[in-house]
């Protein structure tokens, strides 16, 4: 039977324009999922997320998923190292820097 664990990653956190979650340690797990939620949005906001895995927790590296979202979105992952996070961006349509409030839920399967 595999072992199944959600937990939140961020909650109502505001980030201002420059976005790194909260690292999750989840070597064990064979699938994750990233659930990600823009609170508040004003016309035109968006967040782009890269997707990023570390063996230590300290160095990041992209794993290549990207999740841009004006609203909700999900990633799915696999074959990562023992620690995810993602890190990203949050900008307006204009290309200006914002503040944006994010929640982000990491589902593991393994």
């Amino acid at each position: 039977m595999k072992t199944f664990s959600t937990s939140v990653v961020e909650l109502r956190q505001r980030f201002d324009q420059t976005v790194e979650t909260h690292p999750y340690e989840c070597g064990w797990a064979d699938e994750a999922l990233f659930f990600v939620e823009l609170h508040d949005a004003e016309p035109g906001e968006r967040v782009v997320l890269r997707v990023q895995l570390s063996a230590d927790g300290i160095r990041w590296l992209d794993e290549g998923t990207v999740i841009e979202t004006a609203a909700a979105s999900f990633a799915r992952v696999t074959h990562f190292g023992g620690f995810l996070r993602l890190a990203g961006t949050a900008i307006r349509a204009d290309g200006g820097p914002i503040s944006v409030t994010l929640s982000v839920r990491l589902a593991l399967k393994g």
